[in-house]
């Protein structure tokens, strides 16, 4: 691998944060919450990563993942996951994106860790993507098998 291949703009010197959010090609990413404290350069990295445009929360496409910028004043993260749930396809994947400790709107993350479950999703990991930004991996768990 060369120098620049695992970097999001082969200049920055900054890791391709996309890549380890497990993305491929050609998957459809809805972005919400987006505003200008958002980190343009993963968002320029997913979407190289993916090829593709985001999509927003008008779209009638079923995504693969959905991107939700949250800051604390935000709202009730409990209805914000709820409504990441519409457009999200069986098997999809949430990226919560949250202000890290210290950053304005931090969002604690044993806030999280409620919200989630009582929006139906399970909390999987959590990552430092960028400088002032963390995202935790939502998904909606597992059905246990019935048994006849």
């Amino acid at each position: 691998m060369s120098a620049t291949a695992d970097h999001a703009d082969g200049k920055s010197g900054e890791p391709n944060m996309a890549s380890r959010l497990g993305l491929e090609s050609g998957w459809v990413v809805q972005e919400l919450g987006y505003d200008e404290d958002c980190d343009d350069a993963l968002r320029d990295a997913i979407q190289e990563t993916t090829g593709e445009e985001f999509v927003g929360e008008d779209t009638d496409d079923v995504v693969d993942v959905v991107l939700l910028w949250f800051r604390d004043g935000d709202g009730d993260l409990v209805d914000a996951l709820f409504d990441v749930l519409t457009d999200l396809k069986a098997g999809g994947v949430v990226w919560l994106m949250t202000p890290k400790v210290g950053r304005d709107g931090y969002v604690d993350a044993a806030d999280v860790a409620e919200a989630a479950p009582t929006a139906g999703l399970s909390t999987t990991s959590s990552l430092t993507v960028t400088a002032d930004w963390s995202a935790t991996k939502l998904v909606m768990p597992k059905s246990p098998r019935v048994k006849k």
